[in-house]
């Protein structure tokens, strides 16, 4: 059954924005915690030379993405793969990207290094790996309401919350990536992106 989340028909257009501007018009990419699969059929049908492969490790989320690739029929947006980021080596192809939104903050850390770990393996060298959400910077919030946030995914989990940037750089530089930027996005949430090395940029 398809699902309409809030957040993501808030978000999709500034973040397309946003991954105009870092993408090539020719990508394959992988969404990493694809969710309800609202971003995945929004981008496939803005960028036609975007081949997108979503994933996902939920089978209701699955169920979800499928009925949009079915509803939008895109020959650039693939069916959802089953993808638990633990679980590695992940069984996919090599990407020229891997796009993950909302994850890292609403998992345990050590699914945030997984992520990132996994991302370095299937990215082809100069990949891009590109990370939504809010973040810690230089370990102080960005606003009020991310501290809110904070305390309520700890509340509800102690293995969650907001990331700090740093640590989560200091992740990707031990894996091969190099920092490429970070822009501002609305809801005090950042598009934060790596280059993995080895490739023309």
């Amino acid at each position: 059954m398809k699902q309409r989340w809030p957040a993501p028909e808030r978000n999709k257009e500034p973040i397309l924005s946003a991954l105009r501007e870092l993408l090539s018009e020719r990508s394959e990419v992988l969404e990493v915690a694809a969710g309800s699969g609202q971003h995945a059929a929004h981008f496939a049908r803005a960028q036609p030379g975007w081949r997108w492969l979503p994933t996902d490790p939920d089978p209701e989320h699955l169920a979800s993405i499928s009925a949009y690739v079915e509803d939008v029929a895109l020959e650039n947006l693939s069916r959802p793969v089953r993808l638990d980021v633990l679980n590695r080596p992940w069984d996919v192809a090599s990407v020229d990207v891997v796009y993950c939104a909302n994850m890292i903050h609403i998992a345990p850390w050590e699914c945030g290094r997984a992520l990132i770990e996994g991302s370095a393996n299937i990215l082809r060298p100069g990949g891009l790996l590109v990370l939504y959400g809010p973040y810690r910077i230089d370990g102080e919030h960005t606003s009020e309401s991310n501290v809110s946030f904070d305390k309520s995914l700890r509340a509800r989990d102690p293995a969650w919350g907001v990331r700090d940037l740093r640590a989560v750089d200091e992740l990707a530089v031990e894996q091969g990536f190099e920092f490429v930027d970070r822009v501002a996005m609305p809801a005090n949430n950042q598009l934060v992106s790596w280059r993995l090395a080895g490739g023309l940029e």
